[in-house]
């Protein structure tokens, strides 16, 4: 009776150490671990402390996704400052001369010339052969006010349109000669031979075309926008 008691207690016994050690083994573990943890925590991130940085600590982190956030943005930098270093400073576009885009517009002149007031295109020549309708004509210039460099070109213009310089050219509407004056017996105020005389053909229509136009550049403007002058 005595033994029986005597091993039950002595089970009894061993049943409660091993309990008690179950539980104390396991605890004391995650005690050490925990302390670790907490010594390692605080020389990384201790105060002042050159070993470490934030970026380091961040670094310490496996597949940290702020690490990634942090790495986009500075490839993000760099590109932007690679692309800053190759802009180019555009100088300030140069606007075209009244005479390059006259240049550039041949419809509007057979030769080169200037622009005046009103968009005029002045038309420079050079003088013609002697005697040449052409060469009476710009003799004859002067004597209307035209000074023959600055506007026989456009007469030439005019004249080569209209006739062909040609004293005896006609038109199915009644025009006749160098002006094409309309009809042709208006240049009899010229001269008697307007028929078959240049000089008297061409006295008329520098007449004409400084009381209607001015000068024969304005003239000639007219001609090229209506077809006619």
């Amino acid at each position: 009776m005595s033994r029986h008691r005597t091993g039950a207690r002595s089970s009894r016994r061993k049943r409660g150490l091993i309990r008690r050690f179950g539980i104390v083994f396991p605890a004391a573990v995650i005690a050490l671990v925990a302390v670790a943890g907490v010594a390692a925590g605080g020389k990384i991130f201790a105060p002042g402390s050159s070993a470490f940085s934030a970026v380091q600590a961040i670094e310490m982190v496996p597949g940290s996704h702020t690490m990634a956030a942090l790495e986009a943005e500075r490839a993000q930098l760099i590109a932007m400052t690679a692309a800053a270093r190759t802009l180019t400073v555009v100088a300030k576009p140069k606007l075209a001369s009244p005479a390059e885009v006259a240049a550039a517009n041949p419809g509007t002149s057979t030769g080169a010339g200037g622009t005046g007031t009103g968009g005029i295109v002045y038309v420079t020549s050079t003088p013609p052969n002697p005697g040449t309708a052409q060469s009476i004509a710009y003799n004859m210039m002067a004597s209307y006010g035209f000074s023959p460099k600055t506007y026989f070109g456009c007469l030439v213009d005019i004249w080569n349109r209209e006739s062909g310089w040609r004293y005896d050219a006609e038109n199915a509407s009644g025009a006749y000669g160098i002006p094409q004056a309309l009809p042709g017996s208006k240049m009899a105020s010229a001269g008697a031979d307007w028929q078959t005389n240049p000089a008297t053909q061409i006295k008329w229509g520098l007449g004409y075309i400084k009381a209607i136009y001015g000068d024969p550049c304005h003239a000639w403007a007219f001609e090229e926008s209506n077809g006619y002058y």
